[in-house]
């Protein structure tokens, strides 16, 4: 029984599949972006961003995650118009929860201490500095990089 759970929790944690239920467009934005094609060949795929990797927050986001399947087979975000009207909302939700644990997916690859501030531009250090000092999760300034970013009340 758990070698079906963690097989299921793992095909799951696949781009490939998240894909198969979000054709709202959102898997053409994330090929157009960074995350997707970029000249270090480095690709970050949804469970990158989306998914932790510690065991038990990975269940409870997967359990989280059933929401979806829900609101789809209600008829709530069924066709790419009704998707694209509950975006913000599904995308506020994202950048909350991704504030709350401080852009931890984020720094699974962008992590403050391995940045060459130096390397960077300009402007981006500016940027970037004090965010390290403060620990800033990444979503507060970076939203829209790897899907389109939908309207925002602030």
């Amino acid at each position: 029984m758990w070698g079906g759970f963690n097989t299921a929790l793992e095909y799951t944690n696949t781009t490939e599949f998240c894909l198969s239920c979000h054709e709202m467009k959102v898997g053409e934005e994330w090929r157009e972006s960074t995350h997707f094609q970029n000249p270090s060949g480095v690709t970050a795929g949804c469970p990158d961003c989306h998914v932790p990797k510690e065991w038990t927050a990975k269940v409870a986001r997967k359990i989280a995650a059933t929401s979806d399947l829900y609101y789809h087979i209600l008829g709530t975000i069924d066709t790419p118009e009704k998707f694209e009207a509950k975006r913000p909302e599904m995308a506020e939700r994202v950048w909350a929860r991704m504030t709350a644990s401080g852009s931890r997916e984020c720094k699974n690859c962008h992590a403050y201490e391995s940045m060459d501030f130096h390397n960077q531009s300009q402007r981006a250090q500016e940027k970037m500095q004090p965010a390290s000092e403060k620990d800033t999760p990444c979503v507060e300034c970076h939203t829209g990089l790897a899907h389109k970013r939908p309207p925002r009340d602030d």
